[in-house]
Order: C-alpha cells, then sequence, then structure tokens
C-alpha cells in the first residue's frame, strides 16, 4: 500500500445533536423546494453610486444604510402594485440607483421612479425573446430570435440588427460553445452608443441528429455539433451603431476556425479588445480594434504555452482612464493581474500569489485599491482582498475561514460578505474596506437541525508527485468506528471543477449526506489533479492523456479508504456525471477489482465524439494525437469489467451525445459483457426538476443491491 498521510480538518461538524426526522432522497433532491437549503436575504445588492444597500422581505423592499446599518426606507410591494396590478410579489431587480429601479415583467423591461412613485419606461419586446440584455444608458434590450439578434426601446420593440435567411449563421448568441468564459453574445459598450456582438458561421460544422419522440411520429432534431478534428464554426464580431443604425465588422480572418474572446470596450468607445487564440489553443492574440473603421490597430501582447493557454477573463480599465487596463493571466503558474496599456506596454505585475485571484470586485473611489477575490492559501476558500496598485501590498478583508461572495460598492467603501462553510450555513456581513470592521446583518439557522443528518470531514493526502490531494469523507448518523461500512466514491476530476469546498456540507449535494445516512454508507470524494484553483502545473499535468493521473489520484484515495478500519474494503462503488462518467467508466474498467459497482451518467466514453474547443484543448486533436485518444477510450477495456456497470444518459444530450453510450453498449455487446442503461427521454445533459429525484433514487438503488462483496 502506497504510504499515504491525512488529516481531519478542524471544523469537522456534527450537524446538530438532537435529530429526529430521517432526510428521505427525494426531500433532499428537492431540497431548495423544501427549506432545506440554507436561508438568506433575497435580492440583496448595493443601490448604485451609494453607500446604502437593499433585499427584499416579507414582499417588500429593504433600504439600509452600511454607514449607520440603520433602516431608511421601507417599500411594500403595494406601492408598486398601484402602477402594475398584475404583480403578485414583488420582483427581482436588474439594477438599483438613488432614483428608480429596473425590473422584467413579463417581456417587458420596466423603469420606476420609487422616489416619487410613478411610472418611468416601458421597453416591450417580442414574447419569444432569448439571450436579452439591457442596458440603462442606451435604454434599450439587445436579444435575438432564432439566428438573428435585435433591439427593443421605448420606441420600438424590434429594431433588426442582422436579418441573415442562412439559419448556418447565427448573431448575438454565444460562441465557441461557451468555452474561454464566454457566456454571452452581446455587448453594450460604456455610454450605449455600439452593440457590439457575436456571429458564427457554422455551415462547416456537422449536423447531430437528436430524435424528439414528444411528436406523432417522432422527429429528426439536428444540432450543429463541432467534434474534436472535425470542422469547426467561422466567428466574426459586429457592431451596431444606435445613432446611424449601420453594422461593421472587424476586419478579422477567421478562415482558420481561431477563437475570438474575451471582447472589451474601451471606456470611450473608441477601440474593442479582443483575444484571438489559434484552434490549437496554445498562442494568443491580444488585439486592439478601431471601432469607426473595424481595422486592427495593434497586437498588446502574445502569450504561448506548450499546453495550452486559454484566457477566460475580460480586460478591467482602471478608474478615469481609457488606455490603463489589467489582465488575468497565468504566465507565472497562478491566476495573477497584470497591468498594461492600450498601446501594449506591461506597466508591471499587480499581483504575485502562488494562488489564483479569481475575480475583481472593483476599485475604491480614488483609484488607489483594486478589490479582488481569490483561494488564498487554502484553495478550497474563497476570500476578498484589498490590492494596492502601485505597491502589490495586500489586505485580506473576510477573516472567518469558508468560502466568500463578495460584492463591492461603487466607490470601494463597503463590502456585502455573503459566506458559508463546514459548520456555517449562510452569514452576510458588511465590511467597511478602510478599516475592516465587520457589521453583520444575517445568520441564518440550521436547516437541517431536525433531521437526522451525519458528519462531513476534511481529509488531505498525498498524491503519487507530493503534491496535497483534498478530500472529503460523509459518515452517517449514528456512526460507530467498530462497524464495517460499504462506500460510494463521488467522482468529477475534470477541468473547471472543485467538489471539496470549505462551504456547507463541504461542497456537497444535500443527497449525499441523506443517503450516507439511509443506507449506512461512507460517501467520499476527492478533487485530484486537474481540477480547478490549484494553478496551471497541478491543472495541465492532464494535457494529452486525460483520464492517466487522474485516476492515480483516486487510488490514492481508495487505498487511504482502505486503510480506516471502519471500511468494509470489497464493497466499494464509484459514481459520477459528464467528465465524472468518464472517470466512473475508466476506473471501473481499467481498475478490475477495486470497484463493485459503478454508475456513470452522461459519460464521456471516446474523446473524439466530444466539441473542439474543450477537448482539443486537453486532447489536442485525434489526428494530433492519436496514442492519447485511444488509451483514453473507454471501449477499449469493456471485457475487464468485474463487477457491475450502469449507463444513464439523457436522450437528447447536446453535450455529451448519446453516442458516447451507444458505442460503448455496442462493444460490449460486441465483447459478450453485460451492463446496464437506462436513459431519461427528452433530457439533456443534466436531468432537472422532479425527474431528478428518479434519478438519484435509480442510482443510489443501483449502487445499493450490486455494491456488495465479490467472491
Amino acid at each position: 500500500m502506497k504510504k499515504i498521510f491525512s488529516f481531519l480538518f478542524l471544523c469537522t461538524f456534527i450537524l446538530g445533536f438532537s435529530q429526529q426526522t430521517t432526510l428521505s432522497l427525494e426531500d433532499a433532491v428537492l431540497g431548495y423546494q423544501k427549506g432545506l437549503n440554507p436561508a438568506s436575504l433575497t435580492d440583496l445588492q448595493w443601490v448604485n453610486k451609494s453607500d446604502t444597500y437593499i433585499f427584499q422581505k416579507d414582499n417588500a423592499l429593504i433600504f439600509t444604510d452600511a454607514v449607520s446599518n440603520n433602516v431608511t426606507k421601507n417599500m411594500p410591494l403595494s406601492v408598486l402594485q398601484k402602477s402594475y396590478p398584475e404583480l403578485t410579489r414583488f420582483p427581482y431587480l436588474m439594477e438599483i440607483t438613488s432614483t428608480d429601479f429596473t425590473f422584467r415583467n413579463g417581456n417587458a423591461i420596466e423603469v420606476f421612479d420609487y422616489r416619487n412613485s410613478i411610472k418611468k419606461t416601458t421597453i416591450s419586446f417580442d414574447e419569444k425573446a432569448e439571450n436579452n440584455e439591457y442596458n440603462s444608458k442606451a435604454k434599450a434590450i439587445a436579444y435575438t430570435l432564432n439566428n438573428n439578434l435585435y433591439i427593443g426601446t421605448a420606441t420600438n420593440p424590434k429594431i433588426s440588427v442582422t436579418s441573415i435567411e442562412d439559419k448556418n449563421i447565427v448573431s448575438g448568441q454565444a460562441i465557441h460553445r461557451s468555452e474561454f468564459g464566454i457566456v454571452k453574445g452581446t455587448f453594450w459598450s460604456p455610454e450605449g452608443n455600439y452593440l457590439a456582438f457575436y456571429q458564427k458561421d457554422e455551415s462547416n460544422v456537422t449536423d447531430y441528429p437528436l430524435i424528439d419522440i414528444t411528436t406523432y411520429p417522432a422527429s429528426l432534431k439536428n444540432i450543429k455539433y463541432p467534434m474534436a478534428g472535425q470542422g469547426s464554426e467561422i466567428a466574426k464580431i459586429g457592431i451596431y451603431n444606435l445613432k446611424t443604425k449601420n453594422n461593421i465588422y472587424l476586419t478579422i480572418d477567421t478562415s482558420d476556425e481561431h477563437y475570438l474572446t474575451n471582447l472589451s470596450w474601451t471606456p470611450d468607445e473608441k477601440y474593442i479588445l479582443v483575444a484571438e487564440i489559434n484552434r490549437g489553443q496554445n498562442h494568443v492574440w491580444y488585439n486592439r480594434y478601431e471601432v469607426s473603421t473595424g481595422k486592427k490597430v495593434n497586437t498588446l501582447f502574445e502569450e504561448t504555452n506548450d499546453k495550452w493557454t486559454e484566457p477566460e477573463h475580460d480586460a478591467m480599465f482602471l478608474p478615469n482612464s481609457n488606455t490603463n487596463f489589467l489582465w488575468f493571466s497565468e504566465r507565472d503558474g497562478f491566476m495573477n493581474l497584470y497591468h498594461y496599456t492600450t498601446d501594449g506596454k506591461l506597466v508591471k505585475q499587480v499581483t504575485n500569489f502562488n494562488w489564483p485571484v479569481t475575480e475583481i470586485l472593483g476599485f475604491d473611489e480614488n483609484g488607489k485599491n483594486v478589490f479582488i477575490s481569490g483561494t488564498g492559501t487554502d484553495p478550497r476558500e474563497t476570500h476578498a482582498f484589498k490590492v494596492n496598485l502601485k505597491t502589490g501590498k495586500y489586505t485580506k478583508l473576510s477573516k472567518i475561514s469558508g468560502t466568500h461572495s463578495t460584492q463591492l460598492n461603487t466607490n470601494g467603501n463597503y463590502l456585502i460578505d455573503n459566506y458559508s462553510s463546514l459548520s456555517i450555513p449562510t452569514n452576510i456581513e458588511i465590511i467597511a474596506t478602510k478599516k475592516g470592521k465587520s457589521t453583520s446583518i444575517f445568520n441564518a439557522e440550521n436547516p437541517l437541525k431536525d433531521y437526522k443528518i451525519g458528519t462531513t470531514e476534511f481529509v488531505t493526502l498525498k498524491g503519487n508527485d507530493g503534491a496535497d490531494l483534498y478530500a472529503k469523507i460523509t459518515k452517517p448518523a449514528n456512526f460507530d468506528a467498530t462497524k464495517k461500512y460499504p462506500v460510494m466514491l463521488y467522482v468529477y476530476g475534470g477541468p473547471h471543477a472543485q467538489l471539496v469546498t470549505n462551504s456547507w456540507l463541504g461542497g456537497s449535494s444535500l443527497w449525499m449526506t441523506a443517503f450516507a445516512t439511509l443506507e449506512n454508507y461512507i460517501v467520499f470524494t476527492l478533487d485530484n489533479r486537474g481540477s480547478e484553483n490549484r494553478g496551471f502545473a497541478f491543472e495541465s499535468v492532464i494535457h494529452r492523456h486525460l483520464g492517466d493521473v487522474e485516476m492515480e489520484d483516486q487510488l490514492t484515495g481508495v487505498d487511504y479508504l482502505k486503510s480506516l478500519d471502519f471500511v468494509d474494503s470489497d464493497r466499494i462503488a464509484v459514481n459520477g456525471w459528464s467528465f465524472g462518467g468518464f472517470m466512473t467508466t475508466s476506473l471501473m474498467l481499467r481498475n478490475p477489482g477495486v470497484f463493485t459497482t459503478a454508475v456513470a451518467g452522461g459519460p464521456v466514453t471516446d474523446w473524439k465524439y466530444y466539441e473542439v474547443m474543450y477537448g482539443e484543448r486537453y486532447m489536442d486533436t485525434p489526428q494530433e494525437n492519436p496514442e492519447g485518444y485511444e488509451k483514453a477510450k473507454v471501449h477499449n477495456y469493456i471485457k475487464n469489467l468485474d463487477g457491475k456497470l450502469l449507463l444513464i444518459h439523457g436522450s437528447i444530450d447536446p453535450t455529451v451525445v448519446p453516442q458516447h453510450s451507444m458505442t460503448l453498449l455496442q462493444e460490449a455487446v460486441k465483447q459478450k459483457v453485460q451492463i446496464d442503461f437506462f436513459t431519461y427521454p427528452m433530457h439533456e445533459h443534466n436531468v432537472r426538476g422532479v425527474d431528478r429525484v428518479h434519478l438519484i433514487k435509480k442510482m443510489m438503488g443501483y449502487i445499493v443491491e450490486n455494491n456488495k462483496t465479490q467472491k
């Protein structure tokens, strides 16, 4: 057995002491409906350019002064109903100023003057509109219908930005399958005079067939799905001038199928900055384009890496500057901030942490400090920091161990700090950023105090390369260390995910906690190499051979479990979804005899069937890395099955297409190997809503039934 070191995190927490009620799987899955998730303050946010924050309570909007912590205004729903009688509850606010707030009301954006209690502006738009983005300075909303882009204003609800009949050309939607941090396809300029937008030509992308069984007879639904090594989309960036009603396009030749991302406006609206990445994803050019002509002005800098480059953050301009901005880069091994000018001059490296900066929250009023989120020294946590832009000196503003989500007010005087930990359901504080003083405004009760719940503990193991591997172990209520318990290893293991966090329940879903007690199981999860928030070396070691080091680390976890006297080493099951499904099938089939049972949901079984953008970043193309693709191909190991394997797949999964499971089933038949399969008709990649109860019961029932000693 490998030499393994472990310790239990100090804040091992037992949820209550006088529990009486057993938590069912159904209630745990639907915890958000049952009041089993920690309470919080609804619609909590800052009033723009003020020290006032608001939240909703009892169908009223509460205004509180952060300086005195006194309520300054209480606005009941009845005030709003005088102008909007159709409202039955207070709406969520899109934004709020010192005079008015904005909210969505059906297929309209409403601006309400709450100082004078009058309806100010209504902007209607098509009820079928998607990808909506409102801009208060333009007093307009951008939206898409099918493959075209439109703008709605108070006087004209449907202004055509594009009118393209070719369905292969899509405007105003996220491109590159939402990789590179892309979450939308429209970008309003700072003063609302222009709308930049993505456009993609998918003519080269293969149609992938999905079947709609709700029609009579069933009908074909083709989607565009660019598989690794095959044709990809051609991207463009357009700019619509709201005054001239004209479009221009940036003069970028993407016939080589390279990527356009991290689109940023300069504050004076004269330029657009774009990160351009080659299809091989190992070279970035950060370019500046002129808005008036669409022509390239200069390349600010380039970044290369022999594994991959993956910029995911827009430029953040310094206060009162059109030329100076902060840029995120992992070039020194961790995500840090760099100060650049639009001439391409590197002014300085602002942060030099050996942990990742995850977000820029904003600046203080005089522009001397930038406020950021980052993990700090414990990768399982998230904290807020104040960093001096000149000296790089920093102050940690969030003092309590845990996972902090923070909002900075406009002038940088105060932070709303919303956090949880293994022992804290939800706490919310207001932090004065100058002196660091905090004021508590909300403490949630333990929503599980009346339920029979076990413990979750943190564990740190040493990997074969010496790296710390963070894990968590959940034990059932009434745990008895003299007994032997079966184990479910829950795994994800892929990039851009972290399952072990110092947050409520340790980051686990409530159903896992319920399962542990209902079935007297140990539930174990480990974040292997390749997972998030550990720096580039830890995350990129997976390049070109997905599954290898990830499995090695998971097996380190298994060795740890086997070293525990209360673990039944002959009854270990594994379960995971998506990349976790790939890991589940790989662990089961490439390590026969370790696990008795595996349940793999939406599994990637052959990386050549996965998308270009994600797959080629980590594996290169099948043509460039045939050995890596062949080794990772789950089908090659189906004859090794020793135990029970269940595959689960949504019938219209557009992310991990059903071909992954179908071809693995085909190989099982060919090899005369018996495996089990279940599909969720008309579900996509994740089974949501009430059907998720069925899914969890299906998976856990299969594990309990089959995770037995194989003799």
